[in-house]
C-alpha cells in the first residue's frame, strides 16, 4: 500500500494510507487541472484498474463520507459539497468504520441503515453505543476532526545545477562536477551515509544526454575522493554545443562507519585510505580485476585462504582472520623441499640448503605442530619453526613427520617481513 501511496502522489501532494486496503487522497486545490471532480477521480480509478487492481473511489468533504460511498455507495460516488448527510442515510452501519461489537449491537436492535439512527439524540446513542459511534458520526458529517498522516515519499539522493551559459569546456565541467559534489555529500554527510554508486549527467543543447558513473568499494562521502573518481572519466564526455545542466545523482548509498582503524582485522577491509586507493584503481581498470584473500577453515596454511573478487570479499560479514602463531607475508604454495642439517631429533636446523644456497641459522623458535585434517586425508603431521638466518632474513620452515617413524622430510614454506 505504501507503493500505491507514493505512486497516488502524481495526482495529489497529500496521501494517506488506511489500512488494510485503502487510501485517502486529500485533492485540495487539485481536480481543477484534470478538468474537474469527475475526470479527475475516473482518471485515478481507470489507471489503476488497466493496472490490474479492483478498484471504487469517491470524493466527499469529508473523510469519513468518502470512506463510506467508496465502500457502500451505489449511486454518484461525488458527493456535493455538504451532501455527507444524505449520502449517508441509505447506507449500512458498516460504512461509519465502527467497531465489530458496536455493529452486532446495532444489528441486534435491528438498524439496518445509517438513517435509522442517525437523528437520535446523542445521549441515547451515547448510553448504547458509546463515544465510538458518536466520533463516526462526526467525522462523516464534518462536525469532528479527522488527521490524516500521509506518506512521506523518499527524497532521491538528486542534485541540479542549471548554466546560465552553456558549459563546452572540461574545466567548465570538472568546476560544475565539484559544486554538485559539495552539494549532496554535505546531504549525505548529515544523514550519515556515503555513496557507493554515482552518475554524473550533462543535458546538452540539442537535447542529448552525457553522462558518466562510478562505485566505490565502500560508502563514501569525501567530495574529494568522489571528485577524483568522477575526474577520471571527464574526457569521455561530449559536450558539443554546450551542456546548460548537470546533475548528480546517488542510486546506492550505505550508512557509513566510522572509526575503522587496523588494518588485517576485520575493520581493515573497510580502512578508509585503502578503500578510497582501490576505488581510484577500479576506476583504471574495473573492480572485477580486484581480488582479495579470505580465510578458510582448514588446519595447513596452503588450504586456510581462499582468493575471491574483492566486492565478494566486502560482503563476508564479520569473517575475521585467526588469531595464532605468526605467520609469514609470503607463502610458499606447494611448499619447496630444503636440506637440513639436525644436531638432535625435535630440534630446529643448523643450517638448511634452498635452491643451491646454504642458509645458516643463529636464532629458531618452535616446533609449531599443525596435524593432518583426518576427514581430507591421513598421514604425519607437521612440525614448524620460525628461523632466522645471519643476514637476519627470516624463514617459516617445516619438518612432515616424526623421527623414529621413517625418514622426515623438510621444506621451505614462507617467508617472513
Amino acid at each position: 500500500m505504501r507503493g500505491l501511496a507514493e505512486w497516488s502522489l502524481r495526482y495529489t501532494p497529500v496521501a494517506c494510507i488506511d489500512p488494510p486496503d485503502g487510501l485517502v487522497l486529500d485533492i485540495s486545490g487539485c481536480p481543477h487541472l484534470w478538468g474537474g471532480e469527475r475526470p479527475y477521480l475516473k482518471d485515478i480509478v481507470g489507471t489503476l484498474r488497466a493496472k490490474g487492481y479492483r478498484v471504487r473511489g469517491a470524493i466527499a468533504d469529508t473523510v469519513g463520507a468518502a470512506w463510506a460511498v467508496a465502500r457502500y455507495g451505489e449511486v454518484s460516488p461525488i458527493i456535493g459539497p455538504g451532501s455527507q448527510r444524505e449520502a449517508l442515510l441509505p447506507l449500512p452501519p458498516e460504512a461509519l468504520r465502527l467497531d465489530a461489537d458496536v455493529l452486532q449491537r446495532l444489528t441486534k436492535l435491528g438498524f439496518r441503515q445509517i438513517g435509522q439512527f442517525l437523528d437520535m439524540p446523542a445521549g441515547a446513542l451515547r448510553r448504547r453505543f458509546g463515544d465510538k459511534l458518536l466520533l463516526r458520526i462526526g467525522q462523516a458529517l464534518g462536525t469532528e476532526p479527522e488527521a490524516l498522516h500521509p506518506v512521506q515519499p523518499l527524497e532521491p539522493y538528486l542534485e541540479r545545477l542549471p548554466c546560465m551559459e552553456p558549459i563546452s569546456t572540461a574545466t567548465g565541467i570538472a568546476i560544475a562536477l565539484k559544486h554538485l559534489l559539495d552539494k549532496i555529500c554535505a546531504r549525505l554527510s548529515k544523514e550519515g551515509k556515503g555513496l557507493r554508486t554515482g552518475i554524473f549527467r550533462g543535458y546538452r543543447l540539442d537535447g542529448k544526454v552525457q553522462q558518466v558513473a562510478i562505485g566505490t568499494s565502500r560508502a563514501s562521502h569525501n567530495p574529494g575522493h568522489l571528485f577524483r573518481l568522477f575526474e577520471l572519466k571527464i574526457p569521455s564526455i561530449e559536450p558539443d554545443l554546450g551542456i546548460e545542466l548537470f546533475e548528480i545523482e546517488a542510486p546506492l548509498v550505505e550508512k557509513v562507519v566510522e572509526g575503522q582503524e587496523v588494518l588485517w582485522q576485520v575493520s581493515g577491509r573497510d580502512h578508509v585510505v585503502v578503500g578510497e586507493l582501490l576505488d581510484r584503481i577500479a576506476g583504471k581498470i574495473g573492480m572485477q580485476s580486484i581480488r582479495c584473500y579470505l580465510p578458510q577453515e582448514h588446519h595447513w596454511p596452503e588450504r586456510s585462504i581462499k582468493e575471491v573478487p574483492f566486492l565478494a570479499g566486502q560482503g563476508a560479514g564479520d569473517m575475521s582472520w585467526p588469531i595464532q602463531a605468526p605467520r609469514p607475508v609470503q607463502l610458499l604454495s606447494p611448499p619447496e623441499p630444503i636440506e637440513v642439517m639436525v644436531p638432535l631429533p625435535d630440534y630446529p636446523p643448523l643450517h638448511f640448503r634452498h635452491r643451491g644456497t646454504i642458509f645458516r641459522i643463529v636464532k629458531a623458535d618452535g616446533p609449531e605442530r599443525i596435524e593432518q585434517e583426518w576427514w581430507l586425508q591421513t598421514g604425519p603431521p607437521r612440525d614448524y619453526y620460525c628461523v632466522e638466518d645471519e643476514g637476519g632474513a627470516r624463514y617459516w620452515l617445516f619438518r612432515l613427520g616424526l623421527y623414529g617413524q621413517g625418514n622426515p622430510q623438510w621444506f621451505l614454506h614462507g617467508f617472513f617481513a
